[in-house]
């Protein structure tokens, strides 16, 4: 396989070195700020459409052939897990702009003025002006794109209020979460939860792609990245409950869109047996989860439950989105 293709991860916005030099940027932030969230979090409900998941040991990991060992998807390693809620679905856009609504809350790809959109669904009025990103042309820079106009201007998310929430960076999702009482999940309790209870199985349903040929999940089918026949029924993001849940009854936990976890990434790991392990204390890119509707099985290959990704916590683009965790007290 390629070495880390970029075909289904997104791109960085570090990656482009002048577009949207001329326009307000986001101050940097530290982990612990969140610019508008309210100040006492949004707790009501918190726990409503989550589940709750009883840790324990689990083999963390894989040495599976098709996996890629520079993503320090290995080596298989015990973990310990202290018991935690995980959403049951991603943030889908009604419950995103139920937190803009409140707080305010302008997302960073808004303060850049631009994000990144594949370029399938780029209008074609817009597609002079779209700026490609380096070494993967696929992905244009779009004025205007983020949370609530995901196509840039002139799009919506009308008819797409059950879909996951795109154009989020990392700084976003944590502030969405803090908002709501949450917080992101580790990269640990991520996998734990995606496994659905099954051990070492490469998908959270098992290790056939599409047991009796049915579509378990929404990634990309056809020739990438020009042709997208789209026989699991999306060519881009598909409702948060679109598929079958998992062991545990949580959907979705691969394809659809990538998940911002909240650990730094790292291709080295905490020792075999630790207990609720994290990432480095600090780090350049944080870690995503799960694949997109744009992995496919010749050039991607990310949406197995043990495939790690990373992007800047600035970045965003239409297929990264996230979901919550909550602790379990």
């Amino acid at each position: 396989m390629e070495d880390k293709p970029a075909c289904c991860c997104g791109t960085a916005r570090q990656a482009m070195e002048v577009p949207g030099a001329d326009r307000a940027v986001p101050e940097a932030r530290t982990d612990g700020e969140t610019a508008a969230a309210a100040e006492a979090p949004h707790a009501p409900d918190r726990l409503r459409d989550m589940v709750l998941l009883p840790g324990g040991e689990f083999l963390m990991g894989t040495n599976d052939a098709e996996g890629f060992p520079q993503d320090g998807e290995g080596p298989v390693r015990k973990v310990n897990l202290s018991p935690f809620y995980m959403d049951a679905c991603a943030v889908t856009n009604s419950a995103f702009a139920a937190f803009a609504a409140e707080t305010g809350y302008v997302t960073e790809a808004e303060r850049f003025g631009w994000s990144f959109v594949f370029h399938l669904f780029v209008p074609e009025a817009a597609k002079a002006a779209a700026r490609p990103a380096p070494g993967v042309p696929w992905w244009l820079a779009v004025d205007g794109a983020c949370w609530h106009r995901p196509e840039g201007e002139g799009s919506g998310i009308e008819g797409r209020e059950d879909h996951p929430v795109v154009h989020v960076s990392w700084h976003d999702a944590a502030s969405y979460a803090q908002w709501a009482g949450k917080r992101l999940p580790t990269e640990a309790e991520w996998e734990f939860a995606a496994r659905g209870g099954l051990i070492q199985k490469r998908y959270p349903w098992g290790d056939l792609l599409k047991p009796d040929g049915e579509h378990r999940c929404n990634i990309w089918q056809g020739k990438f990245p020009d042709k997208n026949n789209a026989s699991d029924g999306y060519a881009g993001t598909a409702p948060v409950r679109a598929f079958r849940p998992n062991g545990y009854g949580l959907h979705n936990m691969v394809g659809n869109v990538w998940e911002w976890c909240g650990d730094w990434f790292s291709v080295r790991h905490a020792k075999p047996g630790s207990r609720d392990p994290r990432g480095p204390a600090s780090g350049t890119a944080r870690v995503m989860r799960g694949g997109s509707y744009l992995c496919h099985q010749s050039y991607c290959n990310r949406y197995r439950v043990a495939a790690r990704s990373s992007n800047t916590p600035d970045s965003s683009t239409g297929n990264i989105g996230f979901r919550c965790a909550a602790d379990a007290r």
